[in-house]
């Protein structure tokens, strides 16, 4: 079992930036492809980014390339996602993800532990 929690959400003016951190507690996580999603109100939830047990492969939505980079620190148990130039449209509920297989990365159903999510709101 993985326990997940996001930190680091919280209000922003567009082109600001913010860092979630999500830290993972339970069996081993360096063993583990970590995610990102948010969920917009009255919208579907949507991948953002995923990292690599080792972080050789990272992959990004179109939408957050060159804006958000995506790290993990296996020492201390932790997932970042640093968000930089925010937008609008970027306003979400943030949750952090993981899963044992390396394959379908940016499918929700595909991942087997959530954290609670953090709330990320830019304002125009």
């Amino acid at each position: 079992q993985v326990q997940l929690v996001e930190s680091g959400g919280g209000l922003v003016q567009a082109g600001g930036s913010l860092r979630l951190s999500c830290v993972a507690s339970g069996r081993t996580f360096s063993s583990y492809v970590m995610a990102w999603f948010r969920q917009a109100p009255g919208k579907e939830r949507e991948f953002v980014a995923a990292i690599s047990w080792n972080g050789g492969r990272i992959y990004y939505t179109d939408s957050v390339k060159g804006r958000f980079s995506i790290s993990r620190d296996n020492a201390k148990n932790t997932v970042y996602l640093q968000m930089n130039s925010l937008k609008p449209e970027d306003t979400a509920d943030y949750y952090c993800a993981a899963k044992s297989d390396i394959g379908t990365l940016s499918v929700g159903s595909t991942y087997d532990y959530w954290g609670q999510g953090t709330q990320v709101t830019v304002s125009s």
